[in-house]
């Protein structure tokens, strides 16, 4: 099935002291560029953020305003692309591998979305494949995207979640990145 990739970076990476989190290098590749190796079967990528070099041609936007959070992330990221499934992820998601987009797109069946949980159980609505027309209606409801909470956007949406997999677990402290 043909999906399109929406990866939020554009985040102000506050518990790494400023530091752009999306640049960090774990073993050798920023975590920017793992994350788009793992999207790199989609028809179209975007990235929301501030453009910066990485490792394949991707669309860059911003979200409106910018800071704005990542639901208005996600907002200026579905205004590209057309295919019917959509794949967002964070740029702060190093362990997740094509095959791990590949289960995401495969286990919609019908659902809004199917997503990853953490290896704590977490369910991980930006690391999730989504249904465009749903993922657009539930932040179409929320008028304003800015400054949004997520969990609430999505919350009426019929999401299937994985069993808890390392490739779910994000990178929010330097601590994390020993994973």
């Amino acid at each position: 099935m043909e999906f399109d990739a929406i990866v939020l970076a554009g985040g102000g990476s506050t518990r790494f002291g400023g530091v752009d989190k999306a640049m960090l290098v774990l073993d050798g590749v920023s975590l920017l560029d793992r994350v788009l190796a793992a999207t790199a079967g989609a028809v179209s990528t975007v990235v929301v953020g501030p453009v910066r070099t990485t490792s394949r041609d991707v669309s860059w936007t911003v979200e409106d305003p910018p800071s704005g959070g990542p639901v208005a992330g996600l907002a200026a990221g579905l205004q590209h692309g057309t295919a019917p499934v959509v794949v967002v992820v964070s740029c702060d998601l190093p362990w997740i591998t094509a095959a791990d987009v590949t289960t995401l797109v495969e286990g919609l069946a019908e659902h809004d979305g199917h997503g990853l949980r953490d290896t704590d159980g977490r369910e991980q609505q930006l690391a999730t494949a989504y249904r465009r027309t749903a993922l657009e209606a539930a932040i179409q409801q929320v008028g304003d995207p800015r400054d949004k909470s997520v969990r609430r956007t999505l919350a009426r949406l019929d999401l299937s979640w994985t069993d808890p997999t390392h490739a779910g677990d994000d990178v929010d402290t330097w601590a994390d990145l020993d994973g």
